[in-house]
Parts: C-alpha cells; sequence; structure tokens
C-alpha cells in the first residue's frame, strides 16, 4: 500500500517540531525515505509542502535542510496568532453546529477535571483538540489551516512556562469562550480569545537552538502519522 504524501508530510513536521530533525540540518529523500519506510516520491512531495509552510528551506549545493528561523520570525508568529484566534472564535460563535459545542464542552470539562487534579500529560493534547475545535467551528478551512500551522511552529520555537494557577485561569478562559460561543455573541467570544491570547504569549520563552546535529539513530521513528 502506497503511504499518502500527507502523512510523511506530517510525520516530517512532526519530528522538526520536536527537534529530532535539527535545525539547519539537511534533510536528505534518501535517508528520510529509509528512516519512514516509505519511497522517495512521497518524501519529495513532503519536503514541498514543508517548503511552503516554511519548515524546510532549500540551499545551494546542500538541499533541503530545516529552516532556522529568527527571534523576529518567532515573535511575528505569537502577533499573528493574537490577532486570528480572537477571529476564529468570533466565526465560532456565528456558525458552530450542535457538534461543535458538544466537543467543546466536553473539552472544557476534561481539561479544568484535569487541572484540579493537578494537571497530566495530555493536557497539552488537549488545549491543542480545544483550539482546532474552535477553529473548525468557525466554517474556514483557510482559517483552520493557517492556525494549524502557527501551532505548529509555535511549538518549534518555543517552550512554555505555565504554572499550575496558569492552567487553572486559561481553562477557565476556554469556559467562558464556550459560553458566548453558545450564545453567539461573537464580540465576547472575540474578546475573551483576545485576551487570553495576549495573556499567554508572555508564557512563551525561545528554545534554544540545537548546537550538535541530531542523529536519526537516537530517536524513535513517528509513526503515528504513518498509521493513519
Amino acid at each position: 500500500m502506497r503511504i499518502p504524501a500527507h502523512a510523511v508530510c506530517t510525520a516530517i513536521r512532526d519530528d522538526i517540531v520536536s527537534g529530532v530533525h535539527a535545525r539547519g540540518g539537511r534533510l536528505t529523500e534518501e535517508l528520510l525515505a529509509r528512516r519512514y519506510g516509505v519511497s522517495r516520491v512521497p518524501v519529495r512531495e513532503a519536503l514541498r509542502t514543508l517548503e511552503a509552510e516554511g519548515f524546510v528551506v532549500t540551499r545551494r549545493h546542500a538541499g533541503a535542510c530545516v529552516a532556522e528561523p529568527t527571534e523576529q520570525e518567532g515573535a511575528d508568529l505569537l502577533e499573528m496568532r493574537t490577532l486570528l484566534e480572537p477571529l476564529a472564535a468570533a466565526r465560532a460563535a456565528q456558525r458552530r453546529s450542535q457538534a461543535h459545542l458538544k466537543v467543546l464542552r466536553g473539552l472544557v470539562g476534561l481539561g479544568q477535571e484535569r487541572v484540579r487534579k493537578g494537571g497530566g500529560e495530555d493536557l497539552g493534547a488537549l488545549d491543542t483538540w480545544f483550539h482546532e475545535t474552535l477553529a473548525q467551528a468557525g466554517g474556514s478551512p483557510a482559517l483552520t489551516s493557517a492556525l494549524a500551522q502557527l501551532r505548529h511552529k509555535i511549538a518549534w520555537m518555543y517552550a512554555i512556562e505555565a504554572p499550575r494557577v496558569g492552567l487553572a485561569e486559561a481553562w477557565v478562559e476556554y469556559g467562558a469562550i464556550v459560553d458566548a460561543v453558545t450564545r453567539r455573541d461573537a464580540e465576547r467570544a472575540r474578546a475573551i480569545t483576545a485576551r487570553h491570547a495576549v495573556r499567554t504569549a508572555g508564557a512563551h520563552r525561545l528554545r534554544p537552538a540545537s548546537v550538535d546535529d541530531v542523529r536519526a539513530s537516537q530517536h524513535p521513528v513517528n509513526t503515528n502519522a504513518l498509521r493513519n
């Protein structure tokens, strides 16, 4: 069975974000194909997509390499998020379905429960799921895609300092956003989301760029995307 390029793209992107492929490091088609157990064709297609997204650059005499974003580019990403997430919340209030509301309420309930019990390894996944569902509820594939790329790049460039009190406040804000979306109050949804985005931006700390090359043999292969 031929593994689609989008699955290979997701696997490579996830490994870039997690640091398996170091910033500035070369990405050769042959080694990537061997690592992910695919032919070079989907790898080539995936690298083209990742270059368009800004995760990969093509250098003369070196070929495809992991991009090396600057501090200013990172700051721009956070600013873009503070503008686009409130827009997504406002659109969700106008266009959401009952199915979206059910998922959003469920996620808020789970998140607040995890915080009360002292957190958990899945809080980050719940947070991502909440934001993805909120964006999808707005009914704009272009906006949903843009926000997904922003989240990937921000996770790549930044670590988040999130003390327990910050987590609790975040999930209270998520509950308030869902209440506003439920009532179709677009302006309140926008305002709460904007306040949340600005507050959490201050908890982001730039990750240091890796100095040493990260060898593929030192890391497990990301196969989750390839199985989906």
